[in-house]
């Protein structure tokens, strides 16, 4: 594994350690340790702390655990010396808390995109951060914790014998593992990428174009239109839709990695999506096209300009984002020579109640789902956003 030299370089007991609670002056140390771990993300940027908590207003928590292989003779370091030692973090999570009468009371790492967790530099840190973030969810009140993470973190059995260590109750542990990211090797250019694709689907993709269609690339000037084909789409879904907040605050935090595509069928924006690179990869949370165009195919020159862009400038993976095996999502990302990668949501139970990742998702919400798609739009804009904050997924 990647983190191997991670684990060699920290092989040594932990002879003291501090978890510090990060702020707005620990932003330089803790995106500097995210930068250098083979296993981060892009959601393990400090600043989507920020994204989430000026979108939505949910309390946030940054554990950075910092350590000192002290020696006989070594003395305690004092608090500023941890504060400002960046070679000393071994670890870090962020976290998110939902607390709300009806969704529930739970720490998330992270809600609304794919990835988070606990990036540490040796398993004895992940085993303290897991120990703490434990112990936090005990004093929010927290019925339970959501890690998702790209990589497996540790066995159930270890998570599972760490977090019941000294705590007066065993503790439920599930493993969500149906979902995966759809990731794609890019070539070094767009010219190399048209050459890799096979007939039927460069068939695909000339589509939209001999039906006249266009598109743009940009940032905040387009979000305006993004956000008139997400809106449409997600109603359509029979899903709230996130408020165009948060794609804003997105825009603002990563200026320099993120852009909007918008493809046009004359004026009219008809399939949109938001793009945000971190290191070789160029990752997509949000993609949406309107069902009325779907027969010309918009979708399909979206992603040929998307792909594109991420060849040009020197992104080697395109992340199309998570999808569950087989359905169709799945098979429009395959078409396209992506290939799956496994993803590892871990759920711990804090009140000692059994867990069903599955009812965490759209499961539950059936009923409310068909009626959903039934409202008008006017609508949806208003009130979706105050129910869509509450769920994490």
């Amino acid at each position: 594994m990647e983190n191997d030299k991670f684990d060699n370089a920290q092989s040594k007991t932990l002879a003291t350690h501090q978890i510090k609670y990060a702020g707005d002056s620990d932003r330089e140390l803790w995106d500097g340790y995210v930068r250098k771990h083979p296993d981060a993300s892009l959601f393990h940027m400090f600043g989507w702390r920020d994204v989430i908590h000026r979108t939505y207003g949910h309390a946030t928590y940054y554990l950075m655990l910092m350590a000192c292989d002290a020696g006989v003779d070594a003395a305690p370091r004092r608090a500023e010396e941890w504060r400002h030692s960046a070679e000393s973090i071994i670890g870090v999570l962020p976290l998110v808390h939902f607390k709300h009468i009806i969704f529930g009371n739970c720490l998330v790492s992270l809600p609304f995109v794919d990835g988070g967790g606990i990036l540490a530099s040796c398993r004895e840190a992940e085993e303290i951060l897991l120990s703490e973030v434990v112990g936090l969810g005990r004093k929010t009140g927290a019925s339970k914790i959501e890690l998702r993470h790209a990589q497996p973190l540790l066995s159930c059995n270890h998570i599972s014998a760490s977090c019941n260590e000294g705590s007066g109750k065993p503790l439920k542990v599930v493993t969500r593992s149906d979902k995966v990211r759809m990731l794609l090797n890019l070539p070094e250019s767009s010219e190399m990428l048209m050459e890799s694709f096979n007939s039927k689907l460069r068939s695909q993709i000339n589509r939209p174009l001999k039906e006249g269609f266009a598109s743009s690339i940009g940032g905040l000037e387009l979000l305006e239109d993004f956000y008139k084909v997400f809106l449409v789409n997600m109603r359509d879904l029979g899903s709230p839709v996130h408020s165009v907040e948060l794609m804003r605050h997105v825009l603002g935090e990563f200026s320099e990695r993120s852009r909007i595509f918008v493809v046009y069928k004359s004026e009219e924006p008809v399939a949109s999506a938001l793009v945000v690179g971190f290191d070789n990869v160029l990752r997509n949370p949000w993609a949406s096209s309107l069902r009325k165009y779907a027969s010309l195919s918009p979708n399909m020159l979206l992603y040929l300009r998307m792909l594109e862009f991420a060849c040009d400038n020197g992104y080697r993976v395109f992340d199309f984002g998570r999808s569950t095996t087989g359905e169709g999502t799945y098979k429009f990302k395959e078409q396209w020579g992506a290939v799956p990668a496994p993803l590892y949501w871990y759920y711990i139970s804090l009140d000692g109640k059994s867990l069903d990742p599955e009812s965490s998702g759209t499961e539950r919400f059936k009923k409310a789902t068909h009626y959903w798609r039934k409202l008008p739009l006017i609508v949806t804009k208003i009130i979706g956003p105050s129910i869509r904050k509450h769920i994490s997924l």
